[in-house]
């Protein structure tokens, strides 16, 4: 069946949508984030975001920021306030990000991830309820303050190629712009070859990220991508072509 070239961004979209729903109806999360990424302007004193209880129980919230990896060891410049709260029924509370003294590169976007965990308060009726912490994550992009223009600037810099190793074929994108790349669909075309890359990873700032290309046997093609820009949203599908790999 041949599809579309916009049939990667829809198929995920749905699989995203149905994800969500299954993940709502089985864990009954009592919080939501006003947003999917948060971006700290290094223009400013502190970034923000809105925290919202859906539902008619209250909560306490607990908020912190770490590192990509999960890792509640390493320290980060980023603390969030207030780190602890009380969320009433149908609420709403603004959860402010600020930086304190650390070192962070200043040619180039950082990455952290804001964590809001969701504690139900109990009372004696609910002795015998089991009651479960759900905890949401978001990405939080620290964005330097000589950095001019947004994330979505960087697309069209992208370089795709395939790379051969070990007798499997890859997919590279080579990012020389200093802001991280999420992306929300990524497909090679190449005759009636049509690959998906199935969740492809962020690509940060001045590196390279791989995909596997499994079965895919041509040497040339086309990579129809789109990203998540810095508001939560889609960006135009660009269709550009394979290039020599480095």
């Amino acid at each position: 069946m041949k599809r579309s070239p916009l049939y990667f961004l829809r198929k995920p979209a749905l699989a995203l949508l149905l994800s969500t729903s299954l993940f709502s109806s089985f864990s009954q999360a009592g919080i939501m984030l006003g947003g999917t990424r948060i971006v700290y302007d290094g223009n400013k004193r502190d970034a923000s975001i809105t925290v919202s209880n859906i539902t008619g129980q209250p909560y306490a919230v607990q908020a912190w920021v770490n590192t990509e990896s999960d890792d509640n060891t390493t320290s980060t410049p980023f603390v969030a306030m207030p780190p602890l709260f009380r969320l009433d029924p149908h609420k709403e509370q603004i959860l402010r990000i600020q930086k304190v003294p650390g070192a962070l590169p200043e040619d180039r976007e950082s990455v952290f991830y804001l964590n809001a965990q969701e504690i139900p308060v109990t009372n004696l009726e609910d002795e015998n309820t089991l009651k479960v912490a759900m905890r949401t994550r978001v990405k939080l992009f620290y964005r330097p303050a000589k950095l001019q223009g947004s994330s979505s600037d960087a697309l069209p810099k992208l370089r795709w190629s395939l790379v051969h190793k070990q007798g499997k074929t890859l997919l590279q994108v080579n990012n020389p712009s200093p802001f991280h790349v999420s992306f929300i669909g990524v497909q090679v075309v190449a005759g009636q070859q049509q690959i998906e890359v199935p969740e492809p990873k962020m690509v940060a700032p001045m590196s390279r990220q791989s995909y596997p290309l499994p079965g895919f046997k041509d040497s040339k093609g086309e990579v129809i991508f789109s990203a998540i820009n810095d508001y939560g949203g889609y960006s135009k599908p660009l269709r550009v072509p394979l290039i020599s790999a480095p």
